[in-house]
């Protein structure tokens, strides 16, 4: 999307947004551009890191130009003296990701939310916020996707599943296609057999069936010859366990059919609003799953959405939706426009209850938040 279309934006409509946001508790920010890479490295996935416009400074530290907000926002709270909880915060300005056929500056209005205990509530707040902004826009006509991570973990903790098949399949929740690979590969399918010839390759099939303690000291030391004391961040031994991990799942989970039937059954979930707690209680059911906890927690949000004015009939509910940054963590949410062809969501956002812990905090901070496109926005409102 050219800069051009971006300028198409009625300014005095990006001031109103922006007034809405702080009418409503968030105070302005502007963190630096320039970030440390290490934190964005560690913690927003693989599709945001092979995308990151990389620098260094003079003293050597590796720096990147921020991909996005959310981050920055936590780390400018925290470099506040007496910053208290709850916070909100509004932002207006670019982000840099690398994209092979556009511009990689995008802009972006966005809001967080940090340390509200209603959650619930904190959730139905933002996305009634971002609707809202929406409308400012002129861009009332959109359809809204919700996913939760919540429940996934929790169907994942139901089964009886390796730990180390656990985290993976955690770990690639909201990558559709790997995730069904995954599973694929769980309940021993061709597709599947292919990417265990792949990943037991070299070195992770040396791994397989060693001592956990002598493979990490193999690894630590192959890598002190090398002279290498951090690769992303990571340490030598955070290393090793990422080796290890890896052997484990090459070496294959056959054997777990049901706990694949299962999962396949859940990611296939869809419904509205109005009908999909039925949806998952129904599913619970029949795979004898217990989700009355994170079902409770979920059907209490929709409530507190519709006391905002959005019907429940007008969300749509994917069990397989989730965003593709490492740091979310629960409910998560985006906005398309209804009439368009445009790729990608006008909104984005959900909840990264354990982000500011990473980033340093000393104590845990349930937090929310939304990024609105404007690149997007210009070419739904052109259109």
């Amino acid at each position: 999307m050219t800069a051009a279309r971006t300028q198409a934006l009625d300014p005095a409509k990006i001031d109103a947004v922006l007034e809405l946001f702080k009418a409503e508790g968030h105070t302005p920010v502007s963190p630096p551009i320039l970030q440390p890479a290490d934190v964005f490295l560690d913690l927003t996935g693989e599709d945001i890191r092979r995308r990151l416009y990389l620098t260094s400074g003079t003293d050597g530290v590796d720096l990147c130009l921020r991909p996005d907000f959310t981050i920055p926002v936590c780390r400018h709270h925290l470099a506040q003296p007496g910053a208290t909880l709850p916070a909100a915060y509004c932002y207006n300005g670019p982000v840099f990701r690398q994209r092979p056929d556009r511009l990689g500056e995008i802009p972006q209005l966005g809001a967080e939310s940090l340390g509200r205990a209603d959650t619930a509530e904190a959730d139905a707040d933002l996305l009634a916020l971002s609707v809202r902004a929406l409308d400012t826009f002129g861009l009332g006509d959109n359809r809204i996707r919700i996913g939760d991570e919540t429940l996934f973990a929790a169907v994942l903790e139901s089964l009886d599943l390796p730990t180390v098949w656990r985290r993976r399949l955690r770990d690639l929740f909201g990558e559709t296609d790997r995730l069904n690979a995954a599973i694929g590969r769980m309940a021993g399918s061709a597709a599947a057999d292919d990417e265990r010839r792949d990943v037991r390759l070299g070195f992770l099939s040396a791994l397989e069936g060693t001592d956990p303690e002598a493979a990490h000291a193999v690894v630590e030391d192959l890598l002190s010859i090398a002279g290498i004391s951090a690769v992303g961040g990571r340490t030598p031994s955070e290393i090793a366990g990422r080796f290890l991990e890896q052997a484990a799942l090459a070496s294959g989970a056959r054997g777990h059919d049901r706990a694949a039937e299962t999962l396949t059954a859940y990611l296939s979930l869809q419904a509205d609003g109005a009908n999909a707690a039925d949806a998952l209680r129904d599913f619970a059911g029949t795979f004898n799953l217990g989700l009355d906890t994170p079902l409770a927690a979920f059907e209490q949000r929709l409530a507190a959405v519709e006391a905002r004015g959005i019907a429940p009939s007008r969300l749509s509910f994917s069990a397989d939706f989730g965003r593709r940054l490492d740091y979310y963590s629960g409910f998560v949410f985006e906005i398309h426009a209804a009439n368009s062809s445009l790729e990608g969501p006008l909104v984005g956002g959900g909840r990264y209850d354990k982000l500011v812990t990473l980033l340093g905090a000393g104590e845990d901070v349930p937090a929310i938040g939304f990024s609105m496109w404007l690149d997007r926005i210009a070419a739904s409102v052109a259109s």
